[in-house]
C-alpha cells in the first residue's frame, strides 16, 4: 500500500513543480534584472549566495517595476527594499547544543537529525527545486542538497543505519533526472546550468549492496545521466568539444566538466564580474565565466588544477581539460549500467556498454598515465598534453581499479612521500589561497585514495592516512564542538582558508567519511 501511494503522489509532485514552473520567469530572467545585479554588486549581503536564497514576496516582474520606480527617489534604501520584498524561508544554522560528554562520533550520529531535511513544499518565486523525499543537507550555508556530497554523506548514512534516508536521497536524485533531464549541481533553479562529479551510479551500487536487483529500479535514471554527460559525442568535427562531451582526433571520446551559461554565476555575482571586469572583450569575458562556472561543476571550486599558465583565478580554463577523475567516474556509470543489464537478462546491451567501458579504461591509460612521474595527470585539450600538475585527483583510478599493480605501486608511493602530511592528505602542492590547494584537505580526497590503496593491499598506508586525518577532525572537534567542511592538513594550529566564503561547520561528507573511516579500521583491526 506504502508503494502505491508513493506511486501516485510522485507523479503529482511532478505535476505541481512543473506547474509552479510556468507560472513564474525563466530563473535567466529573474537574475538578469536590475534589481537582481543592484543587490549582487551593493554588498547588502556579505555572501553573494544570500540573496539568491530569498524567497521574492510577489512575482518578480512586480518588483522590479517597483524597484526602477523607486530606486532615484530621495531616501531610498536598497537594503531596506530587499528585507521589505524578501524573506528567507531556509533553516538557519545548526540549532543544536555541544555535549561534551559525547565523542566526536555520537555527535556525528546525533547530527543527522539536525542535517535532515523532510519532503519539501512547492514554494512560488524561490530558487529552490523542491523534493519529494527525506534528504540530508552539508550544513552551513549550503541549505540544500549538493550532489558530489551525497555520495560520501550517504557511505556514513549507511554505517550508521540510516538506510531510509539513504534511499530517499537516491530517489530525490532519481526524481531529478526524470524531472530534469540530469542532477544539477545543487537544488537551486541557479545551478541547473551544470551538473557535478556524476555519483549517482555510486549512491545506487552502495544502497544495492545487498540487494542487487536495486540496480535495476534505477537503470533507467542511471542511462538518462549517462546520455546526458555523452551527449554530443560523435557528432560534428572529431576535434570539436560539444557541451561535456571531447571527441578526440583518434577516434576516442572522453568527457570534461561544462556548464551552459556564459553570465557570472547567480550565487557568485559581485566575484565573478570584478575577475572579468578588466578584460578587454566581451567575448573573453564571457569565456570567462563559462570557465568559472565549469571548474564549479567539477566541485573543486577553485584550484590552481584548472589555471592556466598565466596563473590566477582569471586564468582558469577547466573547458579546456579532460579531468581523470570525471572519466573514471564515468567508466564505473557505464560498468555499472552493463551490471544492469546482466541482471535484467539483456546481454546484448550489457556487452554493448562493456565495450564501452573498456574502451574508456584504455584510453584513460593512454591520455592521462604519466609513467615518468609514476602519477595520473590531467589532460589539456588545447595544449595536446598532459597538465604539469599533481593533483590528488590522481588517485581515483586505484578507486575503480583501473591502474595495473605496478601503476598502483608508483601512485601509492606519491601518496605516501608527497601528498601525505601531518594530518591526512593534502589536495595539491600549490598554495594559491584557492580552498582546493594546500595548505587545505578535503573527506573525499581522502576516501578515494584510501579505498584506492586497500583495493591493491596497501593496507598499512591507507591506516596511515585514516589514522592522521580522523585525528585531525578530533582535535577541530575537541576545540570547537564541530564538523568542518575542510581542514589544514599541513598545521593542524591553523583551521583551513581560501575559497569565496567562510569555513563551513556541519558537515555531511565530513560526517560521512569520518564514521566510514572508523568502519574499516574497525574491520581492519578485528582478529580473524
Amino acid at each position: 500500500m506504502k508503494k502505491l501511494l508513493l506511486g501516485l503522489l510522485v507523479p503529482l509532485f511532478i505535476v505541481a513543480c512543473k506547474q509552479s514552473e510556468t507560472t513564474k520567469k525563466e530563473p535567466i530572467g529573474l537574475y538578469e534584472t536590475e534589481l537582481f545585479k543592484a543587490v549582487q554588486m551593493s554588498g547588502v549581503f556579505e555572501d553573494s549566495k544570500t540573496f539568491v536564497d530569498l524567497v521574492p514576496k510577489k512575482d518578480i516582474a512586480t518588483l522590479e517595476e517597483e524597484y526602477l520606480n523607486t530606486k532615484d527617489n530621495q531616501g531610498f534604501r536598497l537594503d531596506s527594499f530587499v528585507l521589505k520584498n524578501f524573506e528567507n524561508k531556509s533553516l538557519e544554522g545548526l540549532q543544536f547544543k555541544l555535549d561534551t560528554t559525547k565523542n566526536m562520533y555520537e555527535h556525528i550520529s546525533n547530527m543527522w537529525d539536525i542535517l535532515k531535511r523532510s519532503p519539501d513544499s512547492v514554494i512560488a518565486n524561490s530558487s529552490r527545486i523542491a523534493l519529494p523525499y527525506n534528504y540530508v543537507v552539508p550544513g552551513g550555508r549550503f541549505q540544500e542538497i549538493y550532489y558530489w556530497d551525497s555520495y560520501f554523506t550517504l557511505e556514513g548514512l549507511m554505517v550508521d543505519g540510516e538506510e531510509e534516508v539513504a534511499q530517499g536521497m537516491v530517489n530525490n536524485f532519481a526524481f531529478l533526472i526524470d524531472s530534469l533531464g540530469f542532477i544539477p549541481n545543487g537544488t537551486r533553479d541557479y545551478y541547473k546550468t551544470r551538473s557535478q562529479p556524476p555519483y549517482f551510479s555510486l549512491m545506487v551500487d552502495a544502497i544495492a549492496h545487498d540487494n542487487e536487483t536495486l540496480l535495476l529500479e534505477y537503470l533507467p535514471q542511471m542511462t538518462k545521466e549517462y546520455n546526458y554527460w555523452m551527449d554530443g559525442a560523435e557528432v560534428g568535427d572529431s576535434l570539436n568539444p560539444t557541451k561535456r562531451v571531447v571527441n578526440l582526433g583518434d577516434g576516442h571520446t572522453l568527457n570534461r566538466y561544462w556548464d551552459a551559461g556564459n553570465t557570472p554565476r547567480p550565487e557568485s555575482y559581485k566575484e565573478d564580474y570584478l575577475l572579468a571586469e578588466n578584460l578587454e572583450s566581451d567575448s573573453l569575458k564571457q569565456q570567462l565565466y563559462k570557465n568559472l562556472r565549469s571548474a564549479a561543476a567539477s566541485g573543486w571550486d577553485f584550484s590552481s588544477r584548472w589555471f592556466g599558465e598565466a596563473g590566477g583565478l582569471a586564468s582558469t580554463e577547466t573547458i579546456s581539460i579532460l579531468p581523470v577523475d570525471l572519466n573514471c567516474l564515468l567508466y564505473f556509470m557505464e560498468k555499472t549500467i552493463a551490471k544492469a543489464h546482466g541482471l535484467k537478462g539483456d546481454e546484448a546491451s550489457q556487452q554493448r556498454y562493456l565495450a564501452l567501458a573498456e574502451t574508456r579504461a584504455a584510453v584513460i591509460q593512454a591520455y592521462f598515465w604519466n609513467e615518468t612521474e609514476g602519477f595520473y595527470f590531467d589532460y589539456n585539450v588545447e595544449d595536446n598534453s598532459m597538465t604539469p600538475q599533481l593533483t590528488l585527483a590522481g588517485v581515483t583510478p586505484l578507486f575503480f581499479e583501473i591502474a595495473t599493480p605496478d601503476q598502483a605501486a608508483k601512485v601509492k608511493d606519491v601518496i605516501m612521500n608527497t601528498f601525505l602530511k601531518e594530518g591526512g592528505l593534502v589536495t595539491t602542492l600549490e598554495h594559491s589561497g584557492q580552498q582546493w590547494d594546500a595548505p587545505n584537505g578535503w573527506a573525499p580526497l581522502q576516501w578515494l585514495a584510501v579505498n584506492g590503496l586497500l583495493n591493491y593491499g596497501y593496507v598499512d598506508e591507507a591506516k596511515e592516512i585514516m589514522t592522521r586525518w580522523l585525528t585531525l577532525n578530533e582535535k577541530v572537534y575537541a576545540n570547537t564542538g564541530k564538523m568542518m567542511e575542510k581542514y589544514n592538513v599541513e598545521d593542524l594550529s591553523l583551521l583551513s582558508g581560501g575559497g569565496e566564503y567562510p569555513t563551513q561547520d556541519g558537515f555531511g561528507w565530513t560526517n560521512g567519511v569520518a564514521l566510514g573511516f572508523k568502519k574499516i579500521l574497525e574491520d581492519l583491526n578485528r582478529p580473524n
